[in-house]
């Protein structure tokens, strides 16, 4: 079957199911009758732009870009609501949250996907957030000033 084909199922499975994993996908278009590996997949998420965000239970889901539009309205409003200060420190970014917000706010910074950002650890108040270097720092503090 061709990629067009394969590309347009793989739109249609993430559209219906909550797929976690490239080997999840694999296993769906098999069922479908596609002859595919994880690699090909690889190639295709990359090409169709296709990003992980946070969904029920704690896991992740892959999704289309525009799709991701409702839910970061959502974000945006809850990193807007619970941020409290976002400062750089050379190639570090901390930012502090009030209450337990650190883990949704560390999940919706990582949803910007960002490939300055080499690591992202949160608390239950803070994240620190790892660049390369202090450019990448305030490039990625400027992405979270304009959230808020």
């Amino acid at each position: 079957m061709s990629r067009t084909s394969r590309q347009s199922a793989i739109l249609a499975i993430i559209a219906s199911k909550d797929i976690e994993t490239q080997d999840e996908l694999v296993a769906e278009l098999k069922r479908q009758g596609f002859d595919v590996t994880q690699a090909t997949i690889s190639r295709d998420i990359k090409e169709l732009g296709l990003l992980k965000t946070l969904a029920a239970g704690n896991k992740y889901k892959y999704v289309t870009k525009q799709s991701m539009s409702a839910l970061s309205a959502k974000l945006k409003s809850v990193v807007r609501e619970t941020v409290i200060s976002v400062v750089t420190a050379e190639n570090l970014v901390v930012v502090k949250t009030i209450g337990d917000g650190a883990s949704v706010v560390s999940g919706a910074i990582e949803q910007l996907g960002l490939s300055e950002i080499l690591g992202i650890l949160a608390d239950k108040s803070t994240i620190l957030i790892v660049c390369a270097n202090a450019h990448d720092a305030n490039f990625v503090q400027s992405k979270i000033n304009q959230l808020l």
